[in-house]
């Protein structure tokens, strides 16, 4: 029985030896930061598209592709914005008549610009757009496969607003869809605001997503930005007022990474075999396969065969009759392939009209009447997200510790764990904090509120916030 001793033990080792094994992505590009996506990692990352993107729409945006490139003026017009990505950007050096163009690193300076000829009333608003496309920074740190990569698939939303009111109710709708779509996938997280010196740069501030990882590091997978009118006034997005004067609009941005979504996915609910991936989101969800004994081959297949007819139209399965590979050896290919959903055919079976199921995320076998199959895999269909879940939400509690001390947090760091402590918010201690503790102050709760339980962690005067430490990819 497979275990998940590995990935708590060395992640990174377990981790890059999965993204080859199980077709998920292939990191020896010869371009450092760059990684082709294998057919499981693509399969799985549009999946994940296609479900944002489809609750994106329900909520009125509307689905657009901007250009790749910026024009350094327009990059720089943001003051805080140029100053927290100039040392990220790609450029193209020889652009239009000589100037240099810049690869979005994201997209505001790119797509603002237009915001302000296609708005000029309040009955354009609110106005929502969305896009999933590429987006380029050149990491300094050291890269990582699917976590750390110089080339990002994600989607990003732009939304422009008549009032801050209106923006906020946004904002918390971003906020639902993206826990939507994370916790649909079995994905527990943390949902931080953070700190006004880590908000993304031109915002009034900023809400993330941090998921845990087995090495005790978190795993950004998405955040949603407050504007105010910060990059409306820089871009003069202006509107008509319904008093007919004139308005800087209130704009939100706000992205997902699919290629951190997935890395999240294979950390979560993999073991040492490989992947398990979320039926919704599996290449392949069902894997049907024969046990022949010699001199009923002909009745198993033919048994096989028909199971295979009865769930193809419903479900992604595929029928592993290869005459030169034995059972286990099966088994074991379709487990590193994240397959959720496994059925056994041999001569039992097919004397009893029966199917011995097992499903990958408890590990357990079912013996299944024929005629109850379907009703059987949609019955887990819809229970192994919500176990994933409550098992990746389990494993997330346990990870954080409370720490009284910078000695207790440095310690809890070290032992791959999430500190949780108490802050009086002042920057000269949230540097010290991260000079001595060995991780970052992330945040504090966006979606409860959290009574101080202490002192300041690191100057011992009164604290302000309960805030989350820790490493960060």
């Amino acid at each position: 029985m497979a275990t998940e001793g590995r990935k708590f033990k060395n992640f990174t080792e377990w981790f890059d030896e999965l993204l080859l094994n199980s077709r998920i992505a292939d990191p020896r590009y010869p371009v450092k930061g760059f990684i082709v996506y294998l057919e499981n990692g693509k399969y799985v990352m549009e999946c994940v598209r296609r479900k944002l993107e489809e609750k994106l729409e329900k909520d009125g945006h509307k689905p657009m592709l901007f250009p790749i490139v910026a024009t350094e003026e327009n990059f720089s017009k943001e003051a805080e914005h140029i100053k927290g990505f100039r040392q990220e950007v790609f450029s193209i050096t020889r652009g239009e008549e000589g100037s240099s163009l810049i690869l979005r690193p994201t997209s505001e300076t790119i797509i603002y610009p237009m915001f302000s000829i296609w708005i000029k009333s309040y009955a354009d608003l609110p106005f929502k757009v969305h896009q999933s496309c590429e987006i380029y920074r050149y990491e300094t740190k050291a890269t990582r496969p699917l976590l750390r990569v110089r080339e990002i698939p994600w989607n990003e939303a732009h939304t422009v607003h008549e009032s801050p009111e209106d923006a906020e109710r946004q904002f918390k709708t971003a906020i639902r869809i993206y826990s939507e779509v994370l916790e649909e996938l079995g994905i527990a997280f943390l949902l931080l605001k953070r700190p006004d010196f880590d908000k993304f740069a031109g915002a009034d501030y900023s809400v993330a997503f941090d998921t845990w990882n087995p090495d005790g590091k978190v795993n950004q997978v998405a955040t949603v930005h407050n504007l105010g009118t910060n990059f409306s006034r820089v871009f003069e997005i202006l509107f008509e007022r319904r008093d007919g004067g004139k308005e800087y609009g209130w704009q939100l941005c706000y992205g997902m990474g699919y290629s951190r979504v997935l890395a999240a996915i294979i950390a979560h609910h993999g073991d040492d075999v490989g992947p398990c991936f979320p039926p919704e989101v599996a290449p392949i969800q069902v894997v049907i396969v024969p046990i022949p004994f010699k001199g009923n081959e002909e009745e198993v297949i033919n048994y096989s065969r028909e199971i295979l007819n009865k769930v193809r139209e419903k479900y992604r399965v595929i029928l592993d009759d290869r005459k030169d590979v034995t059972p286990g050896e099966k088994f074991y290919h379709w487990e590193r392939m994240g397959v959720p959903i496994r059925l056994e055919v041999g001569p039992k079976e097919v004397a009893s009209q029966t199917i011995t199921l097992m499903r990958r995320d408890l590990r357990e076998r079912l013996t299944v009447k024929i005629e109850e199959l379907e009703k059987t895999i949609n019955k887990i269909i819809v229970e192994m997200p919500k176990i994933f879940l409550a098992k990746s939400r389990q494993i997330l509690g346990k990870m954080i510790i409370d720490s009284y001390t910078l000695e207790e947090a440095a310690e809890a760091i070290e032992n791959k764990k999430i500190v949780r402590a108490c802050w009086c918010g002042n920057i000269e201690c949230a540097d010290f904090i991260k000079t001595r503790v060995g991780g970052e102050i992330r945040g504090y709760r966006y979606d409860i509120h959290e009574e101080p339980f202490s002192n300041c962690v690191s100057c011992r005067k009164n604290s302000r916030y309960v805030i989350y430490i820790a490493r960060a990819y």
